[in-house]
């Protein structure tokens, strides 16, 4: 993957983690891509409130769990709940670039220099050094930047790595299932995996 290329989608997305897991043991009870597409439109299986919402959430989920290899599906399903947010973390930051920038870089430099907090201000400040990288991030304006936060600190609740004070939120150190270890180890993502295990 182009690690370069940032983008703001995240505004519009939510961890949407059951919405993953319902997807994995769709595609695992050999549903194609195709059908599950279908079932969505047909039967609104993630109960959006609006069929446009039905095929975003469709559209990201699915690119998220296709960022992963089909092997991960019989680790997902023997992970407990906290690895199985995990995967779904790991798999948002396999798709969408910046957000594995911001928990590699952020996230995991806390945990290796022993600090468990999250502040708003190492957040902007994170945003501010994208703006002089990258000339797509350069463009984005305060509003954008604002629920682009707001949106990755959800995700990194949602899969349990932050709490949910208000401005500074304590960062738990995660423990991956030892299968999931393995299994992102031997499929390259290493990357991913010292971001969310705060190593070197």
């Amino acid at each position: 993957m182009d690690r370069s290329k940032y983008s703001a989608g995240a505004v519009k997305h939510g961890f949407w983690f059951m919405e993953f897991r319902k997807v994995i043991s769709l595609r695992a009870e050999g549903m194609s891509w195709e059908e599950i597409k279908s079932l969505n439109e047909n039967e609104n299986i993630f109960g959006a409130p609006t069929s446009l919402r039905a095929t975003q959430i469709f559209n990201t989920v699915s690119a998220r769990v296709k960022s992963l290899d089909d092997s991960f599906y019989d680790v997902f399903a023997g992970c407990d709940l906290a690895s199985q947010k995990l995967f779904a973390l790991v798999a948002a930051m396999a798709y969408d670039a910046l957000f594995g920038a911001l928990v590699y870089e952020i996230v995991r430099e806390k945990m290796i220099i022993g600090s468990n907090e999250l502040s708003d201000s190492d957040l902007r400040i994170f945003f501010k050094n994208k703006q002089e990288q990258d000339e797509n991030a350069a463009k984005w304006t305060e509003a954008t930047i604002k629920k682009m936060m707001v949106s990755y600190k959800s995700m990194l609740y949602e899969a349990g790595v932050i709490n949910k004070a208000k401005d500074v939120r304590e960062i738990y150190k995660p423990l991956p299932d030892p299968a999931m270890e393995r299994w992102m180890q031997d499929n390259g993502l290493t990357y991913e995996l010292k971001a969310i295990t705060g190593v070197r």
